[in-house]
């Protein structure tokens, strides 16, 4: 697996890519869990569900399945619950993965643009990243109500690389799972992924990116091999 060519613009997903915010999503999801009178999943559970939205991870956890739907009335009672928890533990158990402010900080020293696409809600996103430390660093920010649409629909990708004035075929996407690698292909992006994310439990390198490296310390030295 290898690169073709060396892009102009890296767009980089959020949650299992820069940050693990699994701990802060599972204390969110017992807590609305014991609130519904429900018994609390674990963090083991909860990790294997992250990655579509929190709307979604709430459908989750009250079904136990990753696509079926809850019945309506529990849905609208849990999501309000989930929503005011998670505002107020949005970043106090989570961390930043090994390599990512290198692996940024080495991009922009290169000349590369940098941005962060993730289906999170702006409302969630932007407290993360500026919790994190790395807000600053990107020149785009993209969330999950940014454009009517998420990954894997090519939308959000495609805004920013408009926003930034970039063919596609000159941008490259980072992420850890399925949805990134789809959003990517149908974006006309390459894409690139780790394999310490969220991705359902399924080995990432079975969707078939680009390239896997194990830390985003170690994607300059990989864009320099590319042509």
């Amino acid at each position: 697996m290898s690169l073709t060519r060396r892009p102009l613009l890296v767009l980089i997903d959020l949650d299992g890519t820069l940050v693990d915010s699994v701990p802060d999503l599972a204390f969110c999801v017992d807590e609305m869990m014991v609130a519904l009178g429900r018994a609390p999943w674990g963090i083991d559970k909860v990790r294997t569900w992250v990655g579509n939205g929190v709307e979604r991870l709430v459908m989750r956890a009250l079904t136990d399945t990753l696509w079926d739907d809850p019945a309506e009335h529990d849905f609208q009672q849990a999501l309000p619950i989930f929503m005011q928890l998670y505002a107020d533990n949005n970043s106090g158990r989570s961390c930043l993965y090994p390599g990512v402010v290198d692996g940024i900080d080495a991009l922009k020293a290169a000349g590369y643009r940098v941005g962060c696409v993730t289906n999170k809600a702006e409302a969630f996103t932007v407290p993360l990243l500026k919790a994190m430390g790395i807000f600053d660093r990107f020149d785009i920010v993209v969330s999950g109500d940014t454009t009517p649409k998420k990954k894997p629909d090519p939308m959000p990708l495609l805004y920013a690389a408009e926003k930034l004035d970039t063919r596609a075929e000159d941008c490259l996407m980072v992420g850890d799972s399925m949805h990134d690698v789809q959003a990517a292909r149908n974006a006309g992006f390459q894409v690139v992924c780790v394999p310490y994310g969220y991705n359902h439990g399924h080995d990432i390198r079975e969707a078939k990116p680009d390239a896997v490296i194990d830390s985003l310390a170690a994607l300059k030295p990989l864009l320099e091999q590319a042509a």
